[in-house]
């Protein structure tokens, strides 16, 4: 199922793409596209449906974040082996982790904002984990027994912030509309294999990442595993993780976003985001 949620900006419906690529409204079977829906028996409940008795969603509406409630927003760094030698950092012996916070996040289509005072804003592509069952300390064998589905992340950054500001990675990581999430989520059972997806972003009609999910250095499973020996992960947390080659700060020389640009990006079964970028108010 390719799951999103529509409307305007915090009064999302929750909906569901058919095959045809319609919109279909889920609201007389779900309040929204978040905690028990994202569950093994909610999705269940929501298999069970005819897609066509569903009622068509007329127009174009926008598409909100394709997940609701997050409770944790966890990204993983330098997962990819490609981008950490694009970064000249070594490869991780364990993952990398640091949290955006849930007021980033914004629909796959909404504007993102250069902060005031930035100067490094960059761009990531990154496949997203949104969690279906509670997970506290999970074997790598069972963790894709709690992943819900998959969907796009853009984990955009200030790499100004980030690095050059002192202390840990997260003021360059959370700035308002840093967290373009969806347009869909799609259950687990439609992505066979994660680890097999390519993905790529282009800002102005200029591909810069043009990856793929197998060059991830901890994968999946062991990434649900890990974190959860950490914390307790709950339906509807998202874990990001990680981008290829081909960041702005790795180009030479490093390019960054400004006000009034075009990001565009894609990870195979799981759509497209599109975002402008605009000057924080």
């Amino acid at each position: 199922m390719k799951l999103v949620r529509y409307g305007e900006c915090g009064r999302e419906k929750p909906g569901l793409v058919d095959a045809s690529g319609a919109l279909r409204d889920l609201s007389a079977f779900a309040s929204d596209i978040a905690g028990e829906t994202l569950t093994p028996e909610g999705l269940a409940r929501l298999r069970a449906l005819d897609p066509a008795t569903l009622p068509a969603v007329e127009g174009a509406p926008r598409l909100g974040a394709c997940v609701g409630g997050v409770g944790k927003f966890i990204c993983v760094g330098l997962n990819y082996s490609d981008h950490a030698a694009e970064a000249g950092m070594p490869i991780p012996e364990e993952p990398v982790l640091f949290m955006k916070p849930t007021s980033c996040i914004v629909g796959a289509y909404d504007p993102v904002e250069i902060p005031r005072g930035a100067q490094k804003t960059d761009w990531e592509v990154e496949l997203g984990i949104v969690i279906g069952r509670t997970a506290k300390y999970v074997s790598v064998e069972q963790a894709l027994e709690h992943v819900a589905g998959y969907c796009i992340i853009n984990d955009v950054s200030e790499r100004h912030f980030q690095l050059e500001r002192g202390g840990q990675w997260d003021k360059g990581k959370g700035c308002d509309t840093f967290g373009p999430i969806g347009p869909w989520l799609v259950t687990a059972d439609e992505i066979p294999d994660p680890h097999a997806l390519d993905m790529w972003l282009e800002v102005d009609g200029t591909r810069y990442q043009n990856g793929s999910t197998r060059t991830m250095i901890f994968n999946v499973p062991t990434l649900v595993s890990y974190v959860s020996h950490f914390m307790s992960l709950q339906p509807g947390d998202l874990i990001s993780t990680g981008t290829p080659p081909g960041v702005g700060l790795g180009q030479k020389p490093p390019v960054y976003l400004k006000a009034g640009q075009t990001m565009r990006l894609a990870i195979s079964g799981l759509g497209e985001q599109q975002q402008t970028t605009v000057a924080a108010q």
